[in-house]
């Protein structure tokens, strides 16, 4: 989102830039700090806290690798088939 060149002098082109530039962050920083307000005080938002989600995320990445061993050892499959057999599987 940052507008500037093909306009006027370019002291006007420089000075749009800068303008641009500078909302741009101040849009992306308010969100930001929106999301991490949302994270500091989830209120009925938030399910579960973040160790559980780590827990569930370690547990689902284990499970995942199980299976590609397990189509590994029983296909004879190589890693670019195991992952678009996962991925049809998802679909």
């Amino acid at each position: 989102m940052i507008i500037g060149f093909g306009f006027g002098s370019p002291l006007t082109a420089l000075l749009m830039l800068i303008v641009t530039g500078f909302l741009s962050y101040s849009i992306f920083k308010a969100l930001k700090g929106m999301r991490d307000e949302r994270e500091r005080y989830p209120g009925q938002h938030y399910l579960e806290d973040k160790e559980e989600l780590k827990r569930k995320k370690r547990e689902f990445y284990y499970e995942q690798r199980q299976r590609a061993w397990d189509m590994m050892r029983e296909y004879n499959l190589t890693d670019e088939e195991i992952e678009k057999r996962v991925e049809d599987e998802f679909r």
